[in-house]
């Protein structure tokens, strides 16, 4: 499992945007910025829609306003769904990336099974990333939300 103090693992996650549907690797993504990315198991789940997500949309002004450059959901969905996801929770200040394959999530060694709900998803977690580099990582204990809130990382930048 990725910890703080690691480089981000090359890996490539996707994202829809108005040219289409654009494969980036997580390289050009983190490289010379402070990103804040946070991960859900699903798209349209409910901790994940009801809390997680709009907790990011509510203070996204706020964490950027820390020096973040960026701010990242991440889910295993595939781009289509994380587009729609992000159009309905208006979103414009977040960049939805889809992880269809979990290829990301595994590389970070985040991933769980989730078996009956729907098979390989993403641990719920939240982090910064300076340059590439994991600074600070908050993982949720399983049926848990209490770390990985906007709030608790608003506080920590």
């Amino acid at each position: 499992m990725i910890e703080q103090g690691q480089k981000i693992p090359a890996s490539t996650l996707s994202e829809l945007t108005a040219e289409g549907m654009q494969t980036l690797s997580t390289d050009t993504l983190f490289a010379n910025k402070k990103v804040v990315v946070f991960a859900v198991p699903g798209a349209f789940t409910p901790t994940c829609s009801a809390s997680h997500l709009p907790g990011f949309v509510t203070l996204a002004d706020k964490i950027k306003a820390k020096g973040v450059d960026e701010i990242f959901c991440v889910s295993v969905n595939d781009a289509f769904v994380m587009k729609f996801w992000g159009e309905a929770h208006n979103a414009d200040e977040i960049r939805m990336l889809g992880d269809g394959d979990a290829s990301f999530t595994k590389a970070l060694g985040l991933e769980m099974d989730t078996e009956g709900f729907g098979g390989v998803r993403s641990q719920r977690y939240a982090m910064i990333v300076e340059n590439g580099v994991v600074t600070q990582l908050n993982l949720e204990a399983p049926k848990s939300f209490e770390v990985s809130k906007a709030e608790v990382i608003l506080t920590l930048l």
